[in-house]
């Protein structure tokens, strides 16, 4: 149903690789890299974007040069950029600021589309709750509705708790059958971050409405990987939380969440939660 992958030294090799036992529709690496250093990837069967989370790249796809790419220090510090690149296309990464911290997001696809840039100042955001409810957040995304006709069913996003502590994908939702117009089915994998970094959440898994579900003890750079199931998430008070969300469609385009018919009614009582629905589509 679902898997905790605690933070280690990657070396730059996927996290979520192609063909994953749990979620074989999603791809995800973390790649740092040094003043000059590249990293250089091709998947025959995914679409991804490169993902500055903080430094500046240049990113080519074959061959196409997208030059200076992200602005930021941290995630805390700003607007995502980022460049999508095609199924089967041969990228490459070159480091051109003292480091830089990069996410790699893939979904699974048939078609080969453009490779296209997405600046700062072009991320979709959109932002809900309130610190009432504690579920006040911001979504930036970074493919999603915005640039729909330029990708496959591949949707990538940065997701922040909104002050100190608080609850994030509530009221609790899944999205794991396809039933149209109802629910869609994506999987989906976040990487976790905490600001302060020492700071920690929880991250809930069930699969039926009255089920007790595991859950998992989060951390900075903690990975969460779900094929089914409802999955709402809560930060500790005092951490800001922020999380990169990879969500691919098995077959539609378009994500439908559905409601835990248990707390659906709260969907109509947080402020701004149909306004984030109808972004995710």
């Amino acid at each position: 149903m679902g898997k905790h992958i605690p933070a280690y030294d990657n070396k730059n090799e996927p996290i979520i690789d192609v063909n994953d036992d749990t979620t074989p529709l999603i791809y995800f690496n973390q790649v740092f890299l040094e003043k000059d250093g590249t990293h250089e990837y091709q998947l025959a069967d995914y679409e991804t974007t490169v993902v500055m989370a903080g430094g500046t790249c240049t990113i080519t796809v074959d061959g196409k040069v997208f030059d200076q790419v992200g602005t930021r220090k941290t995630v805390w510090d700003g607007n995502p950029a980022a460049v999508y690149a095609p199924v089967n296309a041969v990228v490459k990464i070159t480091c051109v600021s003292d480091n830089a911290d990069i996410m790699i997001a893939g979904g699974r696809f048939e078609e080969t589309l453009a490779p296209f840039e997405i600046k700062p100042e072009e991320s979709d955001q959109v932002q809900y709750g309130s610190d009432d409810t504690k579920t006040h957040r911001k979504i930036k995304h970074i493919l999603g509705q915005k640039n729909a006709n330029q990708r496959g069913r591949l949707l990538v996003s940065e997701l922040f708790t909104v002050g100190a502590g608080g609850w994030s994908g509530f009221p609790a939702h899944k999205h794991d059958t396809e039933r149209a117009p109802n629910e869609t089915r994506y999987e989906e994998v976040y990487q976790f971050r905490f600001n302060p970094d020492q700071g920690f959440g929880a991250q809930f898994l069930y699969e039926h409405e009255d089920d007790i579900g595991p859950v998992y003890h989060i951390k900075n750079r903690s990975v969460i990987a779900i094929d089914k199931g409802y999955h709402p998430c809560v930060a500790a008070p005092g951490y800001e939380m922020y999380y990169f969300t990879v969500i691919v469609g098995e077959h539609s385009k378009s994500l439908i969440q559905f409601f835990d018919p248990n707390h659906e009614y709260q969907v109509h009582t947080i402020p701004g939660i149909k306004d984030m629905i109808n972004k995710f589509k």
